[in-house]
């Protein structure tokens, strides 16, 4: 899903020019009131400066994009580094706000490769850059927790708007049998967590709630209120898209309020995935089906004579 900035106009990406061009790039923006092409918008608006916590223009829908993260989890999708700068560089292109560019953590290599992307990120110059985020779990052990965050903020820390990505299960399944944990003992997780992801001098932190879509409301409201009071800067609720809605839903909680949406090329991640935010299959591995619209090869094929004049 694009960017919404206001009723009228569509956000134009930057004028800048990224290296790599590998990947074609055809802007379609997305405004309130439909789809346009850059021609057809009525006023040319630039995305609001960058203030953590803060969005000077309150219709403004950053787009935070985890292909590189959630979207490699999916089985078959794995990217060397090149391929994940790659892709960094051409979502960038695209007016892409926030990167999440790894899970640090994870491995040497997931590490290596956030670590080059917040580099190639490191300095604003005139064009606008995009947030580039390491994901940090919250594991039971406080020991692995502390590791998570720093390696996470060591990854990131060069690029000119770093942001690290705390998460932990919330809903009572989760908490009752993976985390083997109770509500309090998660609060205080996730709370310490972010309050420690701070004190790195990180002055961007998200947090998001794990299974949110089955946890208990009350227990939602409490959680996210106490990773505020530790200094959280945004709070993500994710579901899962097991029966199909996740465009559906990105886009309802857009227009209910939402600032923020998370999005992956051609929709990859664990289970049945995510919001697409376009369709790319060459990196991924995953290939797309002949009539997926928009991209798909047959997409603007036809067979019938008539059907070809009207094309």
């Amino acid at each position: 899903m694009a960017s919404s900035i206001c009723k009228h106009a569509a956000i134009a990406p930057s004028p800048a020019t990224f290296r790599s061009s590998k990947i074609p790039i055809v802007p379609v923006y997305l405004t309130r009131n439909g789809y346009c092409r850059p021609s057809t918008a009525c006023c040319s608006l630039r995305r609001p400066h960058y203030i953590p916590n803060h969005i000077p223009d309150p219709n403004y829908v950053r787009i935070f994009d985890t292909t590189l993260r959630d979207g490699e989890q999916s089985p078959g999708a794995t990217m060397t580094t090149k391929e994940k700068l790659d892709i960094a560089l051409q979502l960038a292109r695209l007016g892409v706000d926030i990167i999440e560019a790894g899970f640090p953590a994870s491995s040497d290599a997931d590490f290596e490769a956030v670590h080059l992307t917040a580099r190639e990120f490191s300095s604003a110059d005139s064009r606008p850059v995009p947030v580039i985020c390491g994901l940090a779990r919250a594991p039971a052990n406080k020991i692995s927790c502390v590791r998570h965050c720093e390696r996470s903020w060591e990854a990131v820390k060069h690029a000119s708007k770093p942001r690290i990505h705390t998460s932990i299960a919330t809903s009572q399944i989760h908490m009752d049998f993976k985390l083997k944990m109770t509500p309090d003992q998660v609060v205080h997780k996730a709370a310490t967590m972010v309050a420690y992801a701070r004190s790195l001098d990180c002055r961007d932190v998200e947090f998001s709630p794990g299974d949110a879509g089955r946890s208990d409301r009350e227990f939602l409201y409490r959680i996210l209120g106490e990773v505020i009071k530790a200094g959280e800067t945004t709070f993500n609720i994710p579901d899962t898209n097991d029966l199909g809605l996740s465009t559906a839903n990105t886009i309802a909680g857009a227009y209910s309020g939402a600032t923020q949406v998370e999005v992956t090329i051609n929709g990859i991640g664990e289970r049945a995935g995510n919001a697409s935010l376009e369709e790319v299959e060459e990196y991924s591995g995953l290939r797309i089906q002949p009539h997926k619209a928009n991209v798909g090869a047959n997409a603007f094929a036809h067979e019938n004579g008539i059907h070809q004049v009207g094309v």
